[in-house]
């Protein structure tokens, strides 16, 4: 008998023993569980903060368009305005007001730089492959290399890090932009039969109010003169105001055109744009490079926005096709707001900001 009680006595305290440690790990996996949930919310929060604010701003752009509150003329008239004044503004303030060493990034900037001249050289060769149409060629290529970076670019990071840590992209912008313009006017040129030349194209890259604006900034940091408060504090709220009415008057300019006699060339642009190539060079950039944080959003900015919206305007000068470049624009402005979010969302989880 006293041998069977052991026994037991044994067997029911194993029980109690696994009982108790069944429940531990129940435990230990429901804190896990509520860990990853609460990870996965605010890397959700955080791609929501960073898309929402701008299409807001866009849809009330495209509500005064509906309202006809703004003619055409009076759009143009102020998006000249906020090209030519608030941009270089912001430019301007943006790099005036920033420590220099921590803002001046060259293997960000040769890697952005890199990144596009690649891409436009394989789309050079492989476009006119498939496309058998010089007015298509040139818009396509454009389409697919070129990004509305300024414009849409800048928010991103601004939503994501504040507006106080913008510096790393408005330098970018420096770079980046007279890329475009020199590679844009080389594609259409190229495919339309005409002679591209160089000096021009140089000569309005350094007459740019964005560029302007950088250069003023950043002789008069290194220079160490010092501007005065009365005179920078207008330049900053000017600066502040960029964004909201650059995004505004975007909204307000879409123009949806017929699909029917180029949509198989738009579901190529804009798969190339919004999807393959921020896969391949986000993937490059995150995996291979090591680029994190600030620098790696500033590579969303470049490479998963949707098309400049300035590729209408010269596809339309230039003898492309403006019809085809014009829904390019539109189409992946309106689908960037799904892209753009699963791209952040989709590095945020993984770690990389």
């Amino acid at each position: 008998m006293p041998q069977i009680y052991n026994d037991g006595y044994t067997v029911i305290c194993a029980g109690i023993f696994l009982f108790a440690l069944g429940k531990r790990h129940d435990k230990i996996a429901s804190k896990e569980l509520i860990t990853l949930d609460n990870t996965m919310f605010s890397n959700f929060i955080v791609a929501i903060s960073a898309v929402v604010p701008m299409f807001c701003l866009m849809a009330i752009g495209a509500f005064v368009k509906f309202q006809k509150w703004l003619t055409d003329d009076e759009l143009n008239h102020m998006n000249r305005m906020v090209f030519r004044v608030f941009f270089c503004c912001m430019m301007f303030y943006s790099i005036y007001t920033t420590e220099l060493a921590t803002s001046f990034r060259p293997k960000l900037m040769l890697f952005g730089a890199g990144g596009v001249l690649i891409i436009f050289a394989l789309l050079m060769i492989i476009i006119p492959r498939i496309e058998p149409d010089n007015r298509r060629r040139g818009v396509i290529v454009q389409a697919v290399f070129r990004s509305n970076f300024v414009l849409m670019g800048v928010p991103i990071v601004a939503n994501i890090f504040g507006d106080e840590n913008i510096a790393v992209s408005t330098m970018m912008i420096a770079v980046i932009v007279p890329i475009y313009n020199i590679l844009a006017v080389f594609a259409l040129e190229t495919f339309r039969g005409g002679k591209f030349a160089l000096l021009p194209i140089l000569k309005g890259v350094f007459k740019n109010p964005m560029i302007l604006g950088a250069i003023a900034g950043a002789t008069l940091l290194i220079s160490g003169v010092e501007v005065p408060k009365p005179v920078l504090k207008p330049i900053g709220q000017i600066s502040a105001a960029t964004t909201p009415v650059a995004l505004i008057i975007l909204g307000a300019s879409f123009r949806l055109g017929s699909t029917h006699e180029h949509r198989k060339q738009l579901f190529g642009s804009i798969f190339g744009r919004l999807i393959l190539v921020p896969a391949v060079m986000l993937s490059i950039a995150a995996f291979i490079f090591g680029f994190r944080g600030i620098e790696f959003v500033t590579l969303i900015a470049i490479f998963g926005t949707p098309c400049a919206v300035v590729s209408f305007a010269m596809a339309q000068q230039m003898g492309g096709d403006s019809d085809l470049a014009g829904n390019c624009v539109v189409f992946t402005s309106a689908l960037s707001c799904f892209t753009i979010f699963c791209w952040i969302l989709l590095f945020k989880t993984l770690g990389v900001f």
